[in-house]
């Protein structure tokens, strides 16, 4: 007869618990679809039919601009730009308010203020995914983009985009909840940082000083990285994976500590 060790045991309970907060996180997701998309079938279009529509819409505004690289059109890079950006803006800009429309559901014992947040992340992150592999799809045969030469590096630049994403938009949580003040603030500070972001240009068109200014901001940094998965010609000159990695660390952890302060705070009626 085996017997069963301390660290089997806990390598047990482990397993059950996050199988356990992953079926939490799953339904927690399916509420969210039905609450924003309405239980018809054509509704869930809109997870990824929305960042299409206006992935799409920015290219075209660009697709007469000249070209600073001959490998690069303005399109694909507004592509791999703006559409990842959409991300960054539909995480961070439904941060806030977050807990006034989900708080009953913290009644329930499994369930955590980190559960409701990571779903909602996780939602908003699949359709700007899918919207940007669509329109990737679509440019690719019109002859305005290639396939990926560097997929993992940009599957990376998404996941950074992600995590970076995901800290911000903890820390609105945990900072907004009874603050009506700074909720006004959380668009003003995505529109804030388009121009900031890397989002539209390659970090090397910024002359000195400014770029090195830029680069004291990660963002541009993992936009640089996206575009080195996607084209050829990109290079990882400007990307500093310890700094981004510190800050993606930095912010999720302040982000996690914030939302763990926040659900003593929270009146359920």
């Amino acid at each position: 007869m085996k017997l069963i060790t301390a660290s089997d045991f806990k390598l047990t309970n482990f397993a059950q618990a996050f199988s356990v907060q992953m079926r939490v996180i799953g339904a927690i997701l399916m509420r969210e679809l039905h609450t924003r998309y309405g239980r018809e079938n054509i509704g869930y279009l809109w997870l990824f039919g929305e960042p299409l529509m206006l992935g799409s819409v920015i290219a075209l505004m660009h697709s007469g601009q000249a070209s600073h690289d001959g490998e690069i059109s303005p399109i694909a890079l507004t592509v791999c730009g703006y559409t990842i950006f959409i991300m960054f803006r539909g995480i961070v800009n439904r941060a806030e308010g977050a807990l006034h429309g989900n708080a009953p559901l913290l009644y329930h014992r499994m369930v955590t203020v980190f559960d409701i947040s990571f779903a909602r992340a996780i939602l908003e992150a699949a359709g700007t995914f899918m919207a940007f592999t669509v329109l990737l799809g679509l440019i690719i045969p019109m002859g305005y983009a290639s396939l990926p030469v560097r997929p993992l590096s940009l599957l990376l630049g998404v996941l950074y985009v992600f995590l970076f994403s995901f800290g911000i938009a903890n820390i609105i949580i945990g900072g907004t909840y009874e603050n009506r003040t700074l909720e006004r603030l959380v668009h003003l500070f995505t529109y804030f940082m388009i121009p900031l972001s890397g989002a539209f240009y390659q970090v090397i068109w910024v002359p000195q000083p400014y770029r090195d200014y830029l680069l004291y901001n990660p963002f541009p940094q993992i936009f640089e990285l996206v575009r080195y998965g996607q084209f050829e010609s990109a290079t990882l000159e400007y990307v500093n994976y310890t700094y981004i990695n510190a800050w993606i660390l930095g912010l999720n952890l302040v982000g996690l500590l914030m939302i763990r302060a926040v659900k003593h705070r929270i009146h359920m009626t």
